[in-house]
């Protein structure tokens, strides 16, 4: 039998059950959380919380400063920094060392910024340059710490400082590792003076060196800011007049005087080689003839020579045909010239001295005048590789610093002589006031 398709279509199937949401029981939303609280004693936990929370505010009320009238606000800050009344609208510049932001949230401007003091370091702090600038670091609130061997420096010259929370003294070599924690490194350790630097060149020229890696190694693991005085002597007997920082100079390597002249160049080397390769800051004074009280008698300068002579009655020595020229600075003019470099932006090297250019002739006379207008001059043959000019550029230094000498050598002369006669002749009263007037 033949399978056959039957049409059910009148037929009626059984409708499927259609969903339908459980009703929502009443309270479901205040239930649900209250269990959840009750389960695992969160409840327990929460409470001990708010204990916890409300016996520390009791404890440690917070502290609500008195409402104070905006216009008669005042107020200070580690006592260095001292807010006054100024109107909103005034505007004031702040010096950018201090580090503040150009706005001032609570509108009052400070006055009477107070410098913070630093940490330095002076090698050779003890010598006639070192001790005063030891001095005007000491005034202007610094810690300073002299690390000296006293080959050429004397105790007696940072004497009064001693009993100063602010000054220390270290007996140390600087051919010796140094460790110490300070800001700013004056690196002026080295004998200067023909007379001593050619009593030992050998040490001469490692205290030039070896000194200069240790204070910039020193320089490099603290952090400090490392200034070098270098020397004129750089430009040996220059072919150039005056003298430019661009000038590599005339120098004479295996002469008597290279030991210095060569050891300042190769310090300067050291320096801007740790400047470019350690990323250490640094900066490169070039110091052109300097006088002034405490410098050693009998060190065998021209200036200390011819005062010493006049002052004892002997013979002023010039050497050669006394033509040769050089350049005298006053030793606070230096000094100023050195902290400016210190505190600036600039690297250097900069040519720090007094254009004013004397011959040996004209300064005898200038001493003959100032101690004994009968000192007889005596003349004597001439040293070797003595430089026939010495003259600097100062203009970078008067560009870029802001500074220029002030003191002339007629000015600043009779301070070196009353100096000079103290220690000779032993006139304290005199010598007393012109030190005192040499480091204002």
């Amino acid at each position: 039998m033949g399978s056959e398709l039957i049409y059910r279509g009148h037929e009626t199937h059984p409708a499927s059950d259609s969903y339908s949401p459980k009703p929502v029981k009443p309270w479901a939303s205040v239930i649900r959380p209250i269990r959840y609280m009750l389960r695992e004693q969160r409840l327990l936990f929460v409470l001990v919380g708010i204990a916890i929370a409300t016996l520390i505010f009791t404890i440690f009320p917070t502290s609500r400063a008195p409402h104070v009238p905006h216009h008669h606000f005042t107020t200070s800050i580690s006592d260095s920094i001292t807010y006054f009344p100024i109107e909103p609208q005034n505007k004031f510049s702040y010096p950018h060392r201090v580090g503040f932001e150009s706005a001032n949230p609570t509108g009052k401007i400070p006055l009477g910024l107070k410098r913070k003091g630093l940490r330095i370091v002076v090698t050779g702090g003890a010598g006639f340059v070192g001790s005063h600038l030891v001095d005007r670091l000491i005034a202007r609130g610094d810690s300073v710490i002299v690390v000296d061997n006293f080959f050429t420096g004397r105790k007696e010259n940072v004497m009064h400082h001693f009993g100063n929370p602010n000054f220390e003294l270290i007996r140390h070599d600087v051919v010796e590792p140094l460790l110490l924690e300070v800001d700013q490194i004056y690196h002026l350790a080295c004998p200067a003076s023909p007379v001593h630097y050619k009593f030992n060149p050998v040490k001469t020229i490692k205290t030039n060196v070896v000194g200069t890696l240790n204070m910039l190694g020193l320089a490099k693991r603290v952090g400090a800011r490392f200034l070098l005085t270098s020397t004129s002597e750089v430009y040996g007997d220059p072919l150039q007049h005056p003298q430019k920082e661009t000038y590599w100079g005339n120098v004479n390597p295996i002469g008597v005087r290279s030991c210095y002249d060569e050891g300042k160049r190769t310090a300067e080397t050291l320096t801007m080689d740790y400047h470019r390769g350690a990323g250490v800051e640094v900066r490169i004074a070039r110091i052109f003839n300097t006088y002034g009280p405490r410098m050693c008698i009998d060190d065998g300068r021209v200036v200390s020579n011819f005062v010493a002579q006049a002052l004892r009655k002997e013979p002023l020595t010039v050497y050669g045909d006394g033509k040769q020229t050089r350049s005298f600075q006053y030793v606070s003019d230096l000094v100023e010239g050195l902290m400016r470099l210190m505190e600036g932006e600039h690297v250097g090297p900069f040519n720090l001295g007094n254009p004013g250019e004397f011959t040996m002739l004209e300064l005898a006379e200038v001493v003959q005048e100032t101690i004994d207008p009968n000192a007889k001059i005596e003349f004597r043959p001439n040293t070797e590789d003595d430089p026939h000019k010495r003259k600097p550029d100062i203009s970078r230094a008067k560009e870029l610093l802001g500074w220029q000498p002030k003191v002339s050598l007629r000015k600043g002369l009779p301070l070196m002589v009353s100096d000079f006669r103290q220690r000779i002749f032993g006139d304290h009263k005199e010598g007393s006031n012109t030190n005192n007037a040499s480091t204002s």
